[in-house]
């Protein structure tokens, strides 16, 4: 049997689905660093995210379930320095570690389809800024800079977009999958100006007045670590940073001008105190050697606490590292509020999705039925069912190609786009088999007019939904525009073909 050539355009656009939905990773071994903390000894060692680990020492690494247990052998019981070798599809990497490794790491994806936040988890913030209407270019720099701030502190997987409402108001959204609400709404909520005070005036401003900041290293790091008298434990960290020239001679007039400390001859009168969006965080004393002395090199400090010995070093290297990124790269232009912020966990995701899908399954699973009811013939209603799908999978293929994240709107976009082409489907079937003294040719011409006034209709509707709920509904218009574009073009017309030799014309 001769085939049309729009059915041809239909099997062609399904096989380049495939090849943009399923890569060949997914025959590979192993699991994939998902994220990785700039400061930490994995990323020293030179791992990266995005690398594929297979072994480590010994164990051979084939999924998640082998590195889970890998690594509970390989840190059970032990305080001591161990040598790790940890092998990857890029090379071998060794490293000295006491503890277990702190980068997230994933399965291996087995399609090139991404997941939102809705369906892996994470955490996602809408933010605007406060009493300040910013243009798209101001906008854009905004994206920017939150951008260099995230990256630098360690963060992955994160997606900064700026959205706008119905209204036209700006909003910042930022998304980090896999991640809790903590590192986001720390980061987000302070605008995190960073101010070097000697009594009232300022010494040197956080990513204006700092050349370098010293982030690794011996002289970086935690300093000292003692308990307090409640048995709580808290470590001290510092590390040194260059000022600029300018703030170097800034530093000097002032302190020309201090008296010896009464309390502590090695000291000047004043300390400099450290300040995060006006709140004092430190003080430091400054050594009478250093009176009117032009200095680019000073050392910054600050501790961190916890209930055990080992929440106090997280505490103090979590406090230093957002110091260090607020040091090099200022504080943000605009002071940000969060106006929503969520929590979404993967499993509801994922319980959601199946959900989603088994009610799907179910409503169409009762279409075919009321289909095959009313047409009374197994072809029709397979040839319906069959282009139905086909539909969806080619709108996964394009989202695959075009790197979308699907979320749980995406996914509901992908379904009323498969209700659609069932909807346009029946049109054509009734049109078919009406009007007997017309031409199936022609029948089916009019079965197209209707299609296309209802696809235009359809599109309209769902332009103003990029803008809905700041944004929020862009996936699930996005998804259903792609569905019955991939209908119009390729779908429908091969449905008709295929009906027409079904009833044998």
């Amino acid at each position: 049997m001769k085939l049309n050539w729009k059915i041809w355009v239909l099997i062609i656009a399904l096989v380049v689905s495939v090849l943009f939905i399923a890569p060949w990773s997914v025959f590979e071994k192993g699991v994939v660093i998902k994220s990785i903390d700039k400061n930490s000894t994995e990323s020293f060692s030179g791992l990266k995210s995005g690398m594929i680990i297979t072994g480590i020492n010994t164990y051979t690494i084939n999924n998640l379930e082998d590195y889970s247990v890998a690594v509970s052998e390989i840190f059970s019981n032990t305080t001591s320095q161990l040598k790790v070798t940890v092998k990857t599809k890029d090379g071998s990497f060794i490293l000295l570690m006491n503890q277990p490794f702190k980068m997230v790491v994933g399965a291996i994806p087995s399609s090139k389809i991404k997941t939102g936040l809705d369906l892996s988890g994470g955490a996602r913030a809408l933010v605007r800024p406060v009493n300040v209407t910013l243009s798209d270019s101001e906008m854009a720099d905004l994206v920017s800079v939150t951008s260099e701030r995230f990256n630098i502190y360690g963060l992955k997987d994160i997606t900064i977009k700026p959205v706008k409402d119905l209204q036209g108001i700006n909003y910042l959204l930022i998304e980090i999958a896999g991640a809790t609400p903590t590192d986001l709404e720390d980061l987000v909520g302070q605008q995190g100006k960073f101010e070097g005070k000697i009594g009232n005036q300022t010494v040197f401003v956080g990513g204006k007045d700092i050349s370098h900041v010293e982030r690794s290293g011996q002289q970086a790091g935690i300093e000292s670590c003692q308990t307090a008298q409640d048995n709580s434990e808290y470590c001290r960290f510092s590390f040194p940073i260059t000022l600029t020239e300018e703030a170097a001679k800034r530093q000097a007039d002032i302190t020309s001008k201090l008296g010896i400390s009464q309390e502590d001859p090695q000291y000047l009168s004043e300390k400099l105190d450290l300040y995060i969006d006006g709140n004092l965080m430190d003080s430091l004393f400054i050594s009478k050697d250093l009176k009117g002395q032009v200095t680019t090199k000073i050392s910054i400090s600050g501790s961190g606490a916890g209930a055990t010995r080992n929440d106090a070093i997280v505490a103090a290297e979590q406090s230093m590292k957002k110091l260090q990124t607020v040091l090099i790269t200022g504080s943000l232009p605009y002071k940000l509020e969060i106006v929503k912020l969520d929590t979404i966990s993967p499993n509801l995701g994922k319980e959601f999705t199946k959900n989603l899908i088994i009610l799907a399954l179910t409503v169409f699973a009762i279409i075919s039925i009321v289909l095959f009811i009313k047409y009374r013939k197994l072809k029709i209603t397979a040839a319906v069912v069959l282009t139905m799908f086909s539909e969806a999978f080619i709108t996964l293929g394009i989202a695959a190609l075009i790197n979308w994240n699907l979320d749980a709107a995406s996914i509901a976009g992908i379904i009323a786009g498969m209700g659609t082409g069932v909807n346009d489907q029946i049109v054509i079937i009734d049109e078919s088999v009406s009007n007997a003294h017309i031409s199936l040719k022609e029948r089916i011409k009019r079965a197209f007019f209707i299609i296309i006034g209802a696809f235009f209709t359809i599109i309209a509707a769902m332009i103003p939904l990029f803008w809905a709920g700041a944004g929020m509904l862009k996936g699930f218009a996005l998804t259903t525009i792609l569905s019955v574009m991939a209908g119009i073009l390729i779908t429908r017309p091969a449905f008709a073909e295929i009906l027409k030799k079904i009833q044998g014309d």
